[in-house]
């Protein structure tokens, strides 16, 4: 099987300004693969290079060194409209209170199919309809953006991104401003996503338990590097986790599924704590 997108040797560094001369950041030589239909987790620390992965696959920024195939295609050989039409990103801030509906924010997703239009054709009208209906918020169409609760508004932009159609759905903190409900909600919206449509998902998140639950392979990132990438029980091992996020942990089985679940050890949460070796910045 061909792979949807792969990385080989992908390097990047931002242009370091005076005050970060000490700590610059690298992403280095980064080499995978996502291939159709999977759910790749990716988890690491604060400045360990998550969103600069995320802005290198939508082509907001260009490696310096390196490739990135999509669908076999180099991403620098894509329009931008050809990108957006394969690739929905879910940010993690919620759209912003503009003075839009719950419905015309969702059409948004349709303008890559046909920039320069608007989007009064009735497969579009039907796309964004069948996307809200997946997320739970058909009956918020009409509903002016800045009447809704954050945790509603992050779910008008995951129906966005499902009305572009993308081969690639890339969520960055999808639950970070939900509360409970609306967690379990989403977590099931995107097993669904995958099982039923086979939609391949690429899973930023910072709940380390929610991304081994969701996740058939999980990629740690640390400090612009590839830790370790493979299945949630062979990345989440309690050695490697503290040692990369420089706290104490305890990992269990979760008796349902069997899959990690990560918690943190409080008693050890100081710095007093840290593990030998552990720290690190990037981004």
């Amino acid at each position: 099987m061909r792979p949807l997108v792969e990385l080989r040797g992908v390097e990047f560094a931002y242009p370091t300004p005076q005050q970060r001369r000490d700590r610059p950041f690298r992403l280095w030589g980064l080499s995978l693969e996502i291939v159709p239909g999977e759910v790749l987790g990716v988890i690491g620390p604060n400045s360990a290079g998550k969103t600069t992965l995320i802005r290198l696959l939508t082509r907001v920024l260009e490696p310096l060194a390196g490739e990135i195939l999509l669908e076999g295609a180099s991403l620098r050989s894509l329009t931008r409209w050809e990108v957006a039409r394969r690739v929905a990103v879910v940010p993690q801030d919620a759209p912003p209170a503009f003075p839009f509906t719950v419905e015309q924010l969702v059409l948004m997703g349709r303008y890559p199919h046909a920039p320069g239009r608007f989007f009064e054709r009735p497969r579009d009208l039907a796309v964004a309809r069948e996307a809200m209906a997946a997320t739970g918020i058909e009956e918020l169409a009409l509903c002016a953006l800045e009447s809704l609760s954050g945790g509603e508004r992050q779910r008008a932009a995951l129906a966005r991104a499902l009305a572009q159609e993308p081969r690639l759905l890339i969520l960055d903190e999808p639950t970070a401003h939900l509360d409970l409900r609306y967690q379990a909600e989403v977590a099931g919206l995107l097993r669904r996503l995958n099982r039923e449509r086979g939609m391949t998902i690429f899973l930023v998140s910072h709940d380390l338990s929610l991304a081994a639950e969701l996740s058939d392979r999980l990629l740690l990132l640390g400090e612009g590097r590839l830790v370790r990438l493979g299945a949630p029980e062979d990345v989440l091992e309690t050695a490697l986790i503290e040692a990369v996020y420089g706290c104490r942990v305890e990992i269990e089985s979760n008796p349902k599924t069997g899959r990690p679940r990560v918690h943190m050890d409080w008693a050890d949460a100081g710095a007093e704590g840290r593990p030998e070796g552990a720290g690190g910045e990037g981004r």
